[in-house]
């Protein structure tokens, strides 16, 4: 502590389990700046991976879906995953086959900008389908 004192920086204990206990003289002020730069830095790094949306109806017509697939392709360029969903109102459930149809369709088409990662599934009056963005080859 007094050689802390005399060269005017801290006295920080780093390993406080140690026998002895492991102390260090230093600037703490500066050693937080770095740490905080280093975990910003590590963040940065780390992709966050976004769920992007598009919800069809059992009946969508053709340029809603080209329309909407237009869409799902500019998601899974930029590297987003895609949730695509048919949903059913009302007495529409009965169209379970054309909601499945269209989710199939939507992946064949999809199919060099993503791989589908759930096949349709029936989930209370949705269906939903979950595509990953293919890696990008180097």
């Amino acid at each position: 502590m007094r050689l802390a004192e005399e060269q005017e920086v801290d006295l920080v204990e780093i390993s406080p389990n140690a026998d002895p206990p492991v102390c260090k003289l230093m600037d703490y002020g500066k050693f937080i700046y770095q740490q905080k730069k280093r975990d910003k830095e590590l963040k940065a790094k780390s992709t966050q991976i976004t769920v992007k949306e598009i919800r069809f109806g059992p009946q969508t017509d053709e340029h809603d879906y080209e329309f909407k697939r237009k869409n799902a392709e500019k998601f899974l360029k930029e590297g987003s995953k895609l949730k695509a969903f048919v949903f059913f109102k009302g007495r529409s459930i009965i169209y379970k086959e054309q909601g499945q149809i269209l989710l199939l369709r939507l992946a064949q088409d999809l199919e060099e900008y993503g791989k589908v990662e759930a096949m349709p599934v029936l989930e209370g009056k949705r269906m939903i389908m979950f595509i990953a963005p293919k890696k990008k080859s180097k």
